[in-house]
């Protein structure tokens, strides 16, 4: 049996790794840890002061999220996420987002919705002068937005994965120039389903326009290439 001792050192370990963790997830986000990179334990642990095993409890929940991934005898690296693979996350994303939106419909008051107008109002002048480094965060806060209000706090959290996998992904050209005014215009409807208070609307909405943007990816040719690599292989 564990002495009161022991039960304080493990709860001094977990707040230690939780606060390791959001930090290296902050690393790998912000692009201070790059997609294929090695994360170094021992650097790690000298930065932030402590022993290996903190570290490693906080690669363990990252590696679970998806965001790094244990190569044996090699170490820890930050996950590549190749286009066949993002192609298949916005899958799952869509089916997840679908229902957040049928959940919006059903929850949202007038005061919220006028939230999401006024983000899309936003978004909508950055697309007219292809401001994608004001249109994207404003991208994030509108999904994030739909998600928080959906009132699911399971659905949000996986929903919040996948983002953060996709985010491994960099594809910018996909949604700059016209893609901007186009993925807009699909905001606006997912905003006046949910307005309408139809919920298979605004599913249908908030499915599609996931699935367009996954439909836009695979067009690319760096996908129809990492296809091609795939069927020699």
């Amino acid at each position: 049996m564990s002495s009161p001792l022991d039960n304080i050192a493990q709860i001094k370990v977990r707040s230690l790794a939780a606060l390791i963790e959001a930090e290296v997830e902050r690393m790998i986000m912000a692009g201070e840890i790059a997609p294929g990179d090695r994360v170094n334990e021992n650097q790690l642990a000298l930065r932030f002061g402590t022993s290996r095993g903190p570290i490693r409890e906080a690669l363990r929940s990252l590696e679970a999220g998806g965001l790094v991934e244990l190569k044996p005898n090699r170490g820890v690296f930050v996950r590549s996420i190749t286009l066949a693979e993002a192609c298949d996350i916005y899958a799952v994303r869509a089916a997840l987002f679908g229902l957040a939106g049928r959940l919006c419909a059903e929850r949202l008051n007038v005061g919220q919705v006028h939230e999401l107008e006024a983000l899309v109002a936003a978004m909508e002048a950055a697309a007219a002068s292809k401001d994608f480094d004001s249109y994207y965060p404003l991208n994030l806060k509108l999904h994030e937005f739909i998600m928080e209000q959906s009132g699911n706090p399971v659905l949000a959290s996986h929903y919040r994965d996948l983002v953060k996998m996709l985010h491994l992904f960099r594809a910018r050209s996909l949604v700059q120039g016209g893609g901007l005014a186009i993925s807009n215009s699909e905001h606006r409807e997912m905003v006046d389903a949910i307005a309408a208070k139809d919920g298979e609307r605004a599913h249908r909405a908030h499915f599609d326009h996931v699935m367009r943007a996954r439909e836009r990816l695979s067009h690319t040719p760096e996908f129809q290439s990492d296809i091609k690599t795939k069927k020699v292989s």
